[in-house]
């Protein structure tokens, strides 16, 4: 799998988020800021922080190249 890979829509999981009308005008504002979607933003929002946190590993080109020889 590439480091930046990007599961098509049949393979993400859909699920409801509650959240405070507060928050979501202001991911709305960020979203639209960045131009992406709401949920491109909330996805870039869990990819790095999942990331700052360590529990979320990118692996390497160099192994990927590997593993797909």
């Amino acid at each position: 799998m590439p480091a930046h890979y990007i599961p098509r829509m049949s393979e993400k999981k859909p699920f409801v988020l509650r959240i405070a009308p507060e928050k979501l005008k202001a991911l709305e504002k960020w979203a639209a800021d960045e131009f992406r979607s709401t949920n491109g933003q909330i996805e870039y929002i869990l990819d790095q922080a999942l990331r700052k946190s360590g529990r979320w590993k990118v692996r390497e080109k160099s192994e990927d190249s590997a593993n797909n020889s």
